[in-house]
């Protein structure tokens, strides 16, 4: 078995049996009525295109999604994309393979960013909010869980640790919002900053890729999910303030800012307010980073319509730079520096 990263494929490359992951595969029809397979194929290191012209249907008995299949073809660019011509597909035993290397992974160090995310957690010092953080946070399951579950199944930080670097993003931005408004209570904003998504446990299934909703993730969606999950662990705290609790609900289930986005209430609070911008804020960043690497010109070029976002963007290839940052509180490290991560 060839072994070679999507990411590493070039124009003209010749491709041997490598093993790739089917995210998406259909027969379609070329304009003479002849059938073809359209494939996305991917790794932990990216997507491709891929297309095979001859026995479509003989080769889609292969292509379930979230199979794993060794490909034979040749790599062409089109339209500044390189894709697959695809000449060969073979199915690959589930036990020859670890599927978890063939699942997009975030970029950031795991380890490092739970330490900071748990220091950010310590730093709350309301006694019940820091309880509240501490029965999910502290509880190996749960965290473990945390630490490997999407932030979404598509848009954003979809993949696996993107649960985590979504959160810990989230939580930075809050960190330091709080410091220029004193009017902000910190406690509060950090809480709703690091359960804001919490429901996602509950409503992704991200055992196996694709990555896919929960039968309760689709009925009732994560913001609830992440309520009764929330007000569970508050029940078993003794004297949690019914006030307090009301509040947090509210950042959690007002945190999308509009009901067409999801979210049953609108922010009615300061701190809800500034929880939907910086959700909103490390949503669109992850967007656009990924979009700019997946560029890989090193400078600034235009991405395809994004549908989503109804507009062309204009996205800078980050290069060796991510998203990852150092830890909150380093005086050594250069203020400007703190929201780069290094790979």
């Amino acid at each position: 078995m060839q072994k070679i990263r999507i990411a590493d494929i070039r124009d003209r490359q010749e491709i041997e049996g490598a093993a790739f992951m089917v995210k998406e595969a259909a027969v379609a029809e070329t304009r003479a009525g002849k059938p073809y397979l359209r494939l996305t194929l991917m790794d932990a290191s990216g997507e491709i295109e891929a297309r095979a012209w001859d026995n479509a249907e003989e080769l889609m008995a292969f292509c379930e999604k979230g199979r794993v299949v060794r490909v034979t073809g040749s790599a062409a660019s089109f339209r500044d994309q390189v894709q697959l011509k695809v000449t060969g597909l073979a199915p690959v035993a589930e036990g020859e393979i670890d599927p978890g290397e063939f699942m997009p992974r975030t970029r950031g160090d795991v380890r490092a960013m739970a330490r900071e995310f748990l220091k950010l957690a310590a730093s709350v010092k309301d006694p019940f909010l820091s309880s509240l953080l501490d029965a999910f946070f502290k509880n190996s399951r749960t965290f473990s869980r945390f630490k490997t579950a999407p932030a979404a199944k598509s848009m954003h930080h979809a993949c696996i640790g993107g649960l985590l670097e979504h959160t810990l993003g989230v939580a930075r931005l809050a960190d330091r919002v709080s410091a220029l408004y004193p009017v902000l209570d910190r406690d509060l904003l950090m809480a709703g900053a690091m359960l804001h998504d919490i429901g996602k446990l509950a409503e992704f299934s991200f055992d196996t890729y694709p990555f896919d909703y929960s039968e309760p993730g689709r009925l009732v969606g994560h913001m609830v999910l992440g309520v009764e999950m929330v007000q569970k662990e508050a029940a078993a705290i003794k004297g949690f303030p019914e006030r307090l609790l009301s509040h947090l609900t509210h950042l959690i289930l007002s945190h999308h800012g509009r009901h067409e986005f999801g979210s049953p209430v609108l922010p009615m609070m300061a701190e809800a307010f500034v929880l939907n911008f910086i959700d909103d804020l490390d949503a669109k960043m992850n967007q656009m980073t990924e979009l700019g690497r997946k560029s890989g010109n090193g400078d600034y070029s235009w991405s395809e319509y994004q549908r989503g976002l109804e507009r062309f963007l204009l996205v800078r290839d980050p290069g060796e730079e991510s998203l990852h940052g150092q830890p909150s509180g380093d005086a050594a490290v250069d203020p400007r520096q703190k929201f780069l991560w290094q790979p």
